[in-house]
């Protein structure tokens, strides 16, 4: 047996409140050793002495009865005896606030097994996309699109390459972009017309000014004076008439060709973008299937496949707008022609053979106001 410590062993020893011995540390101590201990090992058996420096034995664990076994001495890596075991000390409340803590953080699931979960900042499996390797991939995209589309546009100019053609649509488009030039042309000798008349409108009522003014002065000639005068008020009134007229069709015309026309024309080309990628990808499917078919080109053809028939779609989508748009486009400029070409004619010829009533009934029939002449155009709170 270990030799007794010369120290006080009632030092060691802890009492409750009402001055009993508290033993609970004790009974706790003996029931982690029992768990520690191999099996057929009893508590009662052995015996661990822990005392002062000047024991003999430290370090020691006897087994008494345990079937006549020699005493187990703990050594460390150099052969040496083993430091001490510390003796019996009971837990401090840190201590038990660091257990209560990592007693927290074991989760017991439905099973009884514990596991332990540790603390800190929750990372998510699933990793975010990189926002620059996204714009690469889309630069990647687009730069093979235009690769294959400017070699298909240069096989197509060196007749090398194939095109989808339909020969009707192609056609109507073929002859909205004549019409196009013309109507630009009708546009713009109207224009000129409109500020050649302008010129002679204004000039016809200087000159009507300067009669009547002479009129007034030359007493000898003052009917001559006044009949001329008379003479050019009223045809630069029926010119200012002939004017509005003449603007009203330039506006028209206008909107026509730069907004309807283009519009129609945005679209066109808009579709033969469309047919200039489905025609890439047409040659590149073909190139593909003409080859060796293996486990490397498979792939590549798949997916060549794939792509060939998301542009076919969008062709045939293109080109079903483009023939709904010309068909808007050709009624809408049949009717607007129509009603414009008939101002045109009516307010010249009534202007030419001087029928002041005709040209002013063929302003109201097309619902043209004029400007009075030497009148601003009113402000935003008269207008409202």
């Amino acid at each position: 047996m270990a030799q007794e410590s010369p120290k006080n062993s009632a030092a060691e020893i802890p009492v409750t409140s009402n001055g009993e011995v508290d033993d609970s540390h004790e009974h706790g101590f003996n029931r982690d050793l029992k768990r520690s201990l191999p099996a057929g090992l009893g508590l009662s058996e052995t015996q661990i002495t822990s005392h002062g420096f000047e024991s003999t034995k430290e370090g020691v664990i006897e087994a008494g009865a345990f079937q006549g076994k020699e005493p187990i001495i703990l050594k460390d890596d150099w052969g040496s005896p083993a430091p001490p075991l510390p003796s019996v000390m009971s837990p401090s409340r840190v201590a038990a606030s660091r257990l209560a803590q990592q007693g927290s953080d074991l989760i017991v699931p439905a099973g009884g097994q514990r596991t332990q979960t540790k603390s800190g900042p929750v990372i998510l499996a699933d990793e975010t996309k990189n926002p620059a390797m996204e714009k690469l991939e889309l630069v990647r995209k687009w730069s093979l699109n235009t690769y294959k589309c400017t070699r298909q546009i240069i096989s197509e100019k060196l007749g090398r390459g194939s095109r989808t053609v339909d020969l009707e649509l192609e056609a109507q488009i073929d002859i909205l972009r004549d019409n196009k030039k013309k109507y630009e042309n009708i546009l713009k000798l109207a224009q000129t017309l409109s500020t050649q008349l302008f010129q002679m409108v204004h000039t016809q009522r200087q000159l009507g000014d300067a009669f009547a003014d002479l009129s007034l002065k030359s007493l000898e000639l003052h009917e001559e004076f006044g009949y001329n005068a008379d003479t050019q008020k009223l045809l630069a009134k029926n010119g200012e008439t002939l004017l509005g007229a003449i603007n009203f069709f330039i506006a028209s015309v206008n909107t026509l060709v730069n907004k309807t026309i283009e519009d129609t024309l945005m679209t066109v080309k808009q579709y033969e973008s469309a047919r200039i990628e489905y025609d890439a990808y047409r040659t590149d499917l073909e190139e593909l299937n003409l080859g060796p078919r293996d486990a490397n080109t498979l792939p590549k053809i798949e997916q060549s496949q794939h792509l060939f028939q998301a542009h076919k779609e969008k062709y045939d989508k293109m080109r079903n707008d483009v023939s709904i748009k010309l068909k808007f486009l050709e009624e809408n400029k049949v009717k607007v022609l129509h009603n414009q070409l008939v101002l045109f004619h009516n307010a010249i010829a009534a202007y030419f053979a001087g029928n002041q009533k005709q040209l002013e009934q063929t302003l109201k029939q097309f619902h043209i106001k004029l400007k009075n002449p030497g009148v601003d155009t009113p402000s935003w709170l008269e207008e409202q």
